[in-house]
């Protein structure tokens, strides 16, 4: 028998802010090796504190987050970054890369901010995969949206970390666009074994993954596994009654 590792793994974890405002309230959940999972949930429901507190950005109020075998709520400052840049990848939905970096530059930063040496030929494996080769020394203002979310995903598979983490990553793309940078993000979990955690509002992105994990009000409300988009949007339907 073999037995499936979870990358990331969250046990009773709560998440309250000032004011006693409660974004988690005993979240456990799991999210195994080489799986593409979807987080949805209305609005408040504690999306982003989930993927937020899964990734060490943020840390809980009470209970686990273990990230590559680390209780990383038990390290701090410079220990708890450099366990993120070890594991984790983001791609974000306003791409956050910078302006005065080549591509190429772009896709190596975080490597090189962790002072490890970056592996130049993954880096243009990578680039070839998202359909960018000979472009690496543009600069993210002569590329297209759909072109710079495709440099934020390489950047994030350039270290081959444990997990990538998505916050709403197809969120400002066009609907075609949306679909291709969904189909690189399956096709890096089928052929790569990479891990993704996506935050997404639209039940047709969701549809692209193997799980749906659904929150409601801080907590865990069910999942779907091979999830059509029409299941999706029928259980948020029934989230938001």
């Amino acid at each position: 028998m073999v037995l499936v590792r979870d990358v990331v793994e969250l046990v009773e974890v709560t998440r309250v802010y000032p004011g006693g405002v409660r974004a988690l309230d005993g979240v456990s959940v799991g999210f195994e090796k080489g799986t593409f999972t979807a987080v949805m949930g209305p609005s408040g429901s504690g999306k982003s504190t989930l993927l937020h507190c899964a990734a060490g950005l943020d840390l809980p109020t009470g209970g686990q987050v273990v990230l590559a075998g680390q209780d990383i709520g038990t390290l701090r400052e410079p220990k708890l970054t450099a366990v993120r840049r070890a594991h984790v990848g983001f791609v974000f939905q306003s791409f956050n890369l910078v302006d005065s970096l080549s591509v190429w530059d772009n896709v190596l930063l975080p490597q090189r901010l962790a002072g490890t040496r970056p592996d130049q030929r993954w880096a243009r494996e990578l680039l070839e995969r998202v359909g960018l080769a000979g472009r690496e020394r543009a600069r993210p203002g002569q590329l297209s949206g759909g072109q710079q979310q495709r440099v934020a995903l390489a950047r994030a598979l350039a270290g081959r970390p444990e997990v990538i983490f998505g916050d709403e990553p197809t969120g400002a793309l066009d609907l075609a666009t949306g679909r291709a940078v969904l189909g690189l993000l399956r096709r890096f979990v089928d052929e790569v074994g990479a891990t993704i955690v996506m935050v997404t509002h639209d039940p047709a992105a969701a549809a692209w993954a193997d799980r749906v994990v659904f929150l409601a009000d801080g907590r865990l409300a069910g999942e779907l596994r091979s999830p059509s988009a029409e299941q999706v949007s029928r259980r948020m339907t029934e989230l938001t009654r």
